[in-house]
């Protein structure tokens, strides 16, 4: 009888061995990939590139934004509408504020459809994950970025609240061409301050940063981006963030629009006086 069983009691070893050393091997290379990853602690310290902008003397009317590479305006959480944090919610991370920093199921999901078509590893990410990979990471589609990401993801929820971790997404969306984060979405697309965006505005710049020059409102994907817009709309119902009367309102209500031309330089004469001093006493490479 002994001798009958051997067989199986090696196999059983085998296994338990080959079982052991996956774990050792998964575990020494989240090991190695967290070693070299930056700490995410530099996310609340870094300075982001913001444009400089000129006001009048009441410091409320925006004469010029001199922007380089990136135009930026970096803006608190109450100056964030609630239409527009629900409206992220309910069409990037419904359940953003319940689930922990990345959900195994979506990445499971996401892995299968990879293996099966052939196709690099994508998909399955939360607004954390996604700020993760804005952050400190590159797009490439890679198993190592994936795992990079998962470890700050982690990382990132242990240090800051969800709300906070939010806010640093809100304020890092890219809208197209230069621009990113809400606040300067709201004054390219709406000439107004993101606080002051209703429902409709905020569920239409939900919409954008899935495919910023796709879905641009001066392009000629228009009604593909309105059908997007009452998709998160239809969303932020199904979710419980707004009732059906405001659903059906912000869906029969026109958008208007900033004409492009228009967002350019009020009172030139004082904006050229005020960048030329500025330039003289701090240098060219402040404005940006």
């Amino acid at each position: 009888m002994r001798n009958k069983r051997s067989p199986y009691k090696k196999i059983l070893l085998w296994l338990s061995v080959a079982g052991l050393s996956a774990v050792t091997a998964t575990a020494s290379v989240f090991l190695y990939i967290a070693s070299g990853l930056p700490p995410v602690e530099e996310l609340q310290n870094r300075q982001f590139v913001e444009s400089t902008k000129i006001y009048d003397r009441t410091g409320k009317i925006l004469l010029y934004d001199i922007h380089g590479e990136e135009r930026r305006t970096l803006i608190k959480s109450e100056f964030i509408p609630q239409y527009l944090k629900d409206a992220i919610i309910s069409i990037e991370d419904s359940s953003f504020y319940t689930n922990p920093a990345f959900d195994w199921r979506g990445i499971s999901r996401a892995i299968f459809v990879n293996l099966t078509r052939g196709r690099a590893l994508q998909g399955g990410s939360t607004i954390t994950q996604q700020l993760a990979k804005k952050s400190f990471l590159t797009d490439e589609r890679t198993i190592i970025r994936k795992l990079k990401e998962l470890v700050l993801a982690s990382r990132l929820e242990k240090r800051y609240s969800k709300d906070e971790i939010l806010t640093f997404y809100i304020n890092q969306i890219p809208y197209g061409t230069n621009v990113y984060g809400i606040q300067a979405a709201a004054e390219t697309f709406f000439n107004k301050n993101a606080i002051d965006l209703t429902l409709n505005e905020s569920a239409l710049l939900a919409a954008l940063p899935n495919a910023p020059s796709y879905y641009s409102p001066w392009g000629s994907h228009v009604k593909e981006l309105m059908s997007r817009k009452n998709l998160i709309l239809d969303k932020m119902h199904e979710y419980g963030y707004i009732d059906k009367i405001q659903l059906d309102s912000s869906k029969a209500s026109e958008l208007e629009f900033a004409e492009r031309s228009k967002l350019g330089i009020k009172a030139p004469h004082f904006v050229e006086y005020v960048e030329s001093s500025l330039k003289k006493k701090y240098g060219e490479g402040l404005l940006k």
